[in-house]
């Protein structure tokens, strides 16, 4: 008992002296940052095909199990839930135990629910299956929340471009998913699964090979070295001569600002692009156009970020963040006008919708980063993503509600007039700054 105990003791000298390292030396912060950066773009590139692939077909699979479309919302329902819970978790379990141990937990059980639902297909058991849907929700927040695990050590000029770099590598893997969604059909048919849980297999498989990676190369903690960091750095300032250059107030208002423009530009994205498909079968469109559109989309709400990240980090938040009201308004005009018949209007209008997302979140999220610390940035985080995955879900059901009682006119012009609340939002916060 007595050799485990010291066993124990040195191995956490043995951490503790090679955190130190890092703290020394700004080098090898410099070279943890981009080996960080590495690892998270690789295990993105599995989240994305995880998350993509299963979302693809879960409707599908409620429809087939019971026989009607009457709850074949109810899956998508299911994950959002999952993932405003497990965005929770996630944050605070990697507050208290480093991005590591959280982001690879988050994954490992979405690959377990993505597991039940292979299993619920086997045997036929929709209980089973919306269970394993919650659970699976678990890696959709886990792939979201990733885009924050690059920043702990990046520069204030280097953190949008930080958050962009995840937000790309996310698009391999959601591009590859649904590509693959036929071939995984097959390969479950000859090992005697039904065809829809085809893309579930694949799911699980790229949610635990992406929780693996975090696990396994994810050392040391980016979020440890970082609050290791900050401890120091907060020891120095409180030495007389030293002030910190940034109150709480100011901090309070940039958590604020951020999450309000991510709880803005999801809520107005999500409506919109949850009726358009609805409004281009009722005009005539078949399936493959109705998935053209929505590829695109999905391309337009990632592929930009990299450069959207550089832009945020020249130029400024608060000029991105107005350009993300700008763009969601342009979106919501155009949908609103669109000839029925007309394909490549709604392909410029999702488009147009996808980018104004991107902008919002990345600037969102590097406001959010700005305005914590390693002490209590990944709780933050957490909470924050809880309230954007219940934004996108109010503004599904919502868009559904003023459809039809309304049209699908209003919808867009209403969601791409509310995107310019952003505005007096941002005039508060720097009238907040003057007044302060």
């Amino acid at each position: 008992m007595s050799s485990n105990s010291e066993q124990s003791l040195a191995l956490e000298g043995q951490n503790l002296l090679r955190i130190q390292s890092y703290i020394d030396s700004p080098e090898r912060q410099k070279q943890l940052y981009k080996k960080t950066l590495f690892i998270v773009v690789l295990s993105q590139v599995f989240g994305g095909a995880g998350l993509a692939a299963g979302i693809t077909v879960g409707a599908l699979i409620a429809q087939d199990m019971l026989g009607t479309d009457g709850f074949a919302g109810v899956p998508t329902a299911l994950f959002t839930l999952g993932s405003a819970l497990a965005a929770f978790l996630v944050g605070r379990a990697s507050q208290r135990f480093g991005r590591r141990f959280g982001l690879a937990a988050g994954f490992l059980v979405g690959g377990a629910g993505a597991i039940g639902v292979v299993i619920s297909a086997l045997i036929s058991n929709i209980f089973l299956l919306f269970a394993s849907l919650f659970i699976y929700g678990a890696g959709t927040a886990t792939n979201l929340q990733a885009r924050y695990a690059g920043t702990d050590l990046a520069s204030s000029t280097q953190r949008a471009t930080a958050i962009s770099i995840a937000m790309v590598s996310t698009t391999f893997g959601a591009v590859a998913g649904p590509n693959l969604v036929e071939v995984m059909g097959r390969f479950a048919q000859s090992i005697g699964v039904p065809t829809l849980a085809g893309p579930f297999i694949l799911a699980a498989t790229a949610f635990i090979l992406a929780g693996l990676v975090l696990l396994v190369f994810l050392r040391p903690d980016p979020l440890i070295v970082a609050k290791a960091i900050a401890e120091k750095k907060s020891k120095e300032e409180e030495h007389p001569n030293v002030k910190s250059s940034v109150s709480g107030d100011t901090k309070k208002r940039g958590i604020a600002l951020g999450t309000t423009i991510m709880l803005l530009t999801q809520l107005v994205m999500v409506a919109i692009m949850t009726m358009t498909p609805v409004q281009m079968r009722h005009h005539g469109h078949g399936l493959s156009e109705v998935g053209l559109v929505i590829s695109i989309h999905v391309c337009a709400m990632y592929l930009p970020s990299f450069v959207t990240g550089i832009l945020v980090d020249k130029i400024g938040r608060m000029l991105m963040a107005i350009a993300s009201g700008a763009t969601l308004l342009a979106a919501g005009a155009l949908a609103a006008v669109a000839p029925p018949d007309s394909m490549i209007v709604f392909v410029i209008a999702l488009a147009l919708l996808g980018l104004g997302w991107n902008f919002g979140l990345i600037c969102g999220t590097t406001l959010i980063v700005d305005a914590t610390n390693p002490t209590n940035r990944a709780k933050v985080q957490g909470t924050v993503d809880v309230s954007i995955a219940l934004s996108g879900a109010s503004g599904g059901v919502l868009s559904g509600i003023v459809v039809a009682n309304s049209s699908f006119t209003a919808l867009s012009l209403g969601g791409g007039i509310m995107a310019l609340l952003i505005v007096p939002v941002l005039f508060w916060a720097r009238s907040e700054k003057k007044t302060g």
